[in-house]
């Protein structure tokens, strides 16, 4: 008997706030696709800083989720989870 794969947490498409989906697309997504998409917004427009690639510089549609101030990548996921409807 085959054994049924459960989805991870990670895999449940959840809700998404206008600000985000202004930057990661309509919702709902995963929110590894969530995390992707703010990544490759990220990479698109620069906003990687070029002495610490950890930190990054928010633009102004960015920064309607991460604030307007430099933010370092761990403390980037915090902010996102605030845009995330549960």
């Amino acid at each position: 008997m085959a054994k049924e794969k459960k989805s991870s947490a990670l895999m449940k498409p959840v809700e998404i706030s206008d600000a985000l989906a202004a930057v990661v697309g309509k919702g709902p997504m995963p929110r590894t696709q969530i995390t992707k998409n703010v990544w490759k917004y990220i990479h698109e427009n620069g906003l990687q800083d070029t002495n610490d690639k950890r930190c990054i510089n928010p633009d102004a549609k960015l920064g309607k989720i991460l604030g307007s101030e430099k933010i370092n990548m761990f403390q980037m996921t915090k902010k996102i989870n605030e845009h995330i409807k549960r």
